[in-house]
């Protein structure tokens, strides 16, 4: 339940990174590519670290749901 939330959070970040770009490069006036890059990839380590938490931690559902289906069919 708490990697599900953290995952939520981080994925949340990139979101908020990639709202402050374009909103930066809408009311500023960014010309240095070196901001956009450390952005980008500020946004993909988030999205993928993100990702493979939630997909990590819906395995686990499954299985634990498997092992409860199991075990109640025992009884």
């Amino acid at each position: 339940m708490m990697e599900r939330e953290f995952a939520k959070w981080i994925l949340d970040i990139a979101k908020y990174v990639v709202t402050a770009l374009l909103l930066s490069n809408i009311f500023g006036n960014l010309s240095d590519d070196g901001i956009y890059a450390l952005g980008a990839t500020v946004v993909f380590m988030c999205l993928g670290l993100g990702l493979y938490i939630l997909r990590r931690q819906d395995k686990k559902d499954k299985q634990r749901e498997k092992n409860r289906n199991k075990n109640k069919n025992r009884r």
